[in-house]
């Protein structure tokens, strides 16, 4: 007797949860023979809100956490990635990469996870600084994160990319709200179960999948997102969103060419989503009158 074939349905991951898309509607993903993978939910632009909504609650969580502690939980996400190797290499090879390169990719996303997991508590040593003053003044400058970061995922790495863009934002402290890229939702969805299960505060990380083109300007334009990642954005919609998200006066990082997933990651991508904060105190008048400089 044949066995039926049920084939899955993603759904979104907003707040730590899996909810359907509030519009009801799919889209299918189909494997590298146009064969039926599975169906994918198609957010709409209150999903987006919804997103926007659960993060601003996970930055809260987030950002008070203490470095070491946000450097735990991502050394966790590594460890739930490594320890469901074989799963996502399977799912790599259903989409046309061959299994030597599928397993190479999961690799380095376990790898990028642990590296950024290991900034967490060297972003004021490297990035923060002690200020010469001429003057009777204490300055120093300290990274604080941004806030909350949109997203757009790139193709052609459905995992590593995807890790690529969230690990730095959330090594900063910053909670964010990813659109995925249409074709790898599989993917995307199968890492929120990762991060569903390692500790994440829910709404730190929040994933769409869909139409880039249809939720990514509502979330340029929104005034309560701080920042915006176009690495998954083209060259016109990457124009547009740019000038969309100039209304509210947003951070934008947006990469030059096509980025290298592969290689070392360097700083940039941390150094975007950071507001470098300036303090500066009077030393003089308390030492002339005997008081202590603090």
């Amino acid at each position: 007797m044949s066995h039926l074939a049920v084939p899955k349905t993603y759904k979104l991951y907003l707040g730590g949860k899996f909810p359907r898309s509030e519009s009801g509607r799919t889209y299918q993903l189909r494997d590298a023979d146009g064969k039926l993978l599975a169906n994918a939910a198609r957010a709409s632009r209150k999903d987006a809100r919804d997103a926007v909504v659960a993060a601003r609650k996970g930055f809260a969580a987030w950002s008070g956490a203490t470095p070491y502690n946000r450097g735990q939980v991502l050394y966790r996400i590594a460890e739930m990635l490594d320890g469901r190797r074989a799963e996502f290499v399977e799912l790599l090879t259903r989409g046309g990469a061959d299994e030597g390169a599928a397993g190479a990719e999961v690799d380095a996303a376990v790898d990028r996870l642990v590296h950024y997991a290991g900034w967490t508590d060297k972003l004021p040593a490297v990035f923060g600084s002690s200020n010469p003053i001429s003057g009777p003044y204490f300055s120093y400058s300290a990274p604080e994160p941004t806030g909350v970061v949109a997203a757009l995922a790139p193709t052609g790495a459905p995992l590593l990319g995807l890790v690529s863009v969230i690990a730095p934002i959330l090594a900063g402290g910053n909670a964010c709200v990813v659109v995925a890229a249409e074709p790898d939702a599989y993917v995307a969805v199968t890492f929120g179960e990762v991060l569903a299960t390692s500790d994440l505060p829910g709404g730190v990380v929040n994933l769409l999948t869909g139409s880039s083109a249809e939720i990514a300007p509502h979330l340029a334009a929104h005034a309560d997102v701080d920042a915006l990642d176009l690495t998954g954005a083209d060259g016109e919609s990457g124009d547009e969103l740019e000038r969309a998200a100039a209304g509210t006066i947003k951070r934008v990082y947006r990469p030059k060419g096509t980025p290298d997933f592969a290689a070392a990651p360097g700083t940039g991508r941390l150094r975007a989503f950071l507001e470098i904060k300036t303090v500066w105190h009077p030393v003089g008048a308390l030492s002339l009158a005997g008081g202590s400089a603090y």
